[in-house]
């Protein structure tokens, strides 16, 4: 029961916020509001810009060896402490990144070739 009243006080709130936004909100569009806000600089271009695709397959290979850095500075650490089979994990998720290195050399990621 209690549950129950929850949801529906929860429910009637956020329809009452929005009714209440759309009621009491401003009406009067001009063209300065509706123009980008940059800092108080004047636009100068289209916000809207076309990258080259080499420039994602960077930041995924950036990705990817950010993400073997992040755990593998812990694992440096605590080496000694460590038990056999964490070692052979480390070592397994080593591989799966390498392979994902060789998929991006195979498709040629790397350069303009």
């Amino acid at each position: 029961m209690y549950l129950l009243v929850f949801i529906v006080l929860s429910t009637l709130f956020a329809v009452a916020s929005i009714i209440a936004g759309f009621v009491f909100g401003y009406k009067n569009e001009s063209y300065e509001k509706s123009q980008i806000y940059e800092c108080g600089m004047k636009l100068f271009s289209d916000a809207k810009l076309r990258y080259d695709v080499k420039y994602f397959n960077y930041a995924l290979l950036f990705l990817l060896f950010d993400t073997l850095s992040f755990f593998l500075f812990p694992f440096a650490v605590t080496f000694n402490k460590m038990p056999l089979f964490i070692v052979g994990e480390v070592i397994l998720f080593t591989v799966i990144l390498l392979v994902g290195l060789l998929y991006a050399i195979q498709k040629r990621m790397l350069g303009d070739n």
